[in-house]
């Protein structure tokens, strides 16, 4: 603890008595002790920073892969999103040489008030189309072309409209990697 030192005066001689100049000392020990507590309290009652992750969902391994199941899909709800160079985005709906109604190739902002708003709107449109047909659940697909030019924050940009919107609680998407010659053209501008 703190402690300090005082003499009582004059060393036996006689004459001029003079002050001696007090030592004091004061032990920092409680104070290290407590320093190195707060240190401990908040070390382990703080939350460190988690790190950002996207949840995929990835196909199952299958057997054979050779085995290729086609699927019948209704073309008014299929979306085909194309990522190009410099945030280049084209939206067609259906198959490109026979787009449906509204959904010939149209190039798109990333953001609310590009693809987005264009995700919904088609999204609700093909609930309400699924709902008249009797199949309530059927929601959009969306397929994402990611061009060998496009940049990684594209898909993350796209991937992220896809969970804010809802297109995998409603419908599905997927990313796949395989390009017509008419979408490489369409991408390029010719």
């Amino acid at each position: 603890m703190a402690e300090l030192n005082t003499d009582g005066g004059g060393g036996g001689k006689g004459g001029k008595v003079r002050s001696k100049k007090q030592n004091s000392k004061v032990d920092l020990t409680a104070m290290v002790d407590l320093a190195f507590l707060l240190i401990t309290f908040f070390m382990l009652t703080t939350t460190l920073s988690k790190p950002q992750s996207m949840s995929l969902g990835l196909p199952d391994k299958e057997d054979d892969p050779n085995k290729n199941v086609d699927i019948k899909v209704d073309e008014n709800r299929t979306m085909t999103l194309l990522l190009g160079a410099d945030n280049k985005l084209i939206r067609y709906v259906g198959l490109l040489a026979t787009p449906v109604a509204g959904g010939a190739p149209k190039d798109f902002s990333y953001g609310k008030d590009g693809i987005r708003k264009e995700l919904i709107a088609r999204n609700k449109m093909v609930l309400e189309y699924s709902a008249a047909k009797g199949k309530p659940k059927d929601g959009i697909i969306v397929i994402i072309k990611p061009s060998k030019k496009s940049t990684y924050k594209n898909v993350v940009d796209i991937l992220d409209e896809m969970a804010i919107v809802g297109v995998g609680v409603s419908g599905s998407y997927a990313i796949v990697n395989d390009f017509t010659p008419e979408e490489t053209k369409l991408l390029d501008g010719k």
